[in-house]
């Protein structure tokens, strides 16, 4: 399928791509050269897991699971294949957020070193806990063929715009960690002085807001949105499929679909259901 504006929007995922992989790559650099390396120990080294794991999840990870819909070599697969994508990144995300949080209270506890006292740390875990939940909901309600067509509907706005928010919030929660880590770190030095530890890391801060803009961008031009899918099957809410309306369905898990387009599509083709059924019974 031909997708408008192809070029612009492969430059724009070359860049996204690449500035989230120098974010993952500055991450490792500022842990292994400037902050004495990684380790699981209770020591400094097992909180740096905490950066690393974040940009690499939390950040580059969930860009990529966002606009995975977008990517147009993907539009001749199922949407179920696409779907199990997403939440497999997300997923993915998910468990290295919770191995970063581990690693910043096991070496809190073990330093003696009060947890859940500053910024940093309230949006922090109340970002992930929200990620936690919007990764359960999303998969019972849009992965699992257990809910009525009507909450996908419902849900869905509330789903794309959750999904956004999380990760800017997430993008904010980071630049946050990385000042207040500088701060704590470049005591001797000062991080006023702009010492080449504060110069990189605040490079990374950048790239990492590069990264998120660029995310922001591809998931919200509407000409860049998977196609519905023509041959699929209008469900009913109970599984069955409505007799009579195969290879004309309603795709209810397009994210660009209002409540009130779906509404006016379902009544529409039910009404030509029954005028159909209608005439052939005349003719009968």
């Amino acid at each position: 399928m031909a997708m408008d504006g192809y070029r612009g929007f492969l430059g724009l995922l070359v860049s996204a791509l690449l500035v989230g992989f120098l974010s993952v790559l500055f991450t490792l650099i500022w842990v292994l050269h400037y902050r004495e390396g990684l380790g699981w120990d209770g020591t400094a080294l097992e909180f740096n897991w905490h950066p690393v794991l974040v940009v690499t999840g939390f950040v580059f990870i969930q860009g990529i699971a966002i606009i995975v819909y977008r990517l147009p070599w993907t539009w001749k697969c199922s949407k179920l294949l696409m779907k199990s994508i997403h939440a497999g990144l997300h997923a993915v995300a998910a468990i290295l957020a919770i191995i970063s949080l581990v690693a910043v209270f096991d070496f809190h506890n073990a330093k003696n070193i009060p947890n859940m006292y500053s910024l940093h740390s309230w949006v922090g875990l109340t970002v992930v806990i929200l990620y936690i939940l919007q990764l359960l909901l999303g998969v019972f309600i849009f992965l699992l063929p257990w809910a009525p067509l009507s909450l996908r509907a419902l849900v869905m706005p509330i789903h794309v715009y959750s999904g956004l928010l999380i990760f800017g919030t997430v993008i904010a929660t980071v630049l946050m960690g990385v000042t207040e880590k500088l701060f704590f770190a470049l005591t001797s030095s000062g991080y006023s002085t702009s010492p080449p530890e504060g110069v990189f890391t605040n490079t990374l801060g950048l790239l990492i807001v590069v990264f998120g803009a660029l995310i922001f961008w591809i998931v919200t031009r509407p000409q860049w949105q998977r196609p519905k899918e023509p041959n699929s099957i209008f469900l009913q809410p109970n599984g069955g499929a409505q007799e009579g309306v195969e290879g004309s369905a309603i795709n209810f898990s397009n994210v660009d679909k209002s409540d009130s387009e779906l509404n006016n599509e379902v009544a529409a083709r039910k009404r030509n259901f029954i005028v159909d059924e209608a005439g052939q019974r005349s003719t009968m």
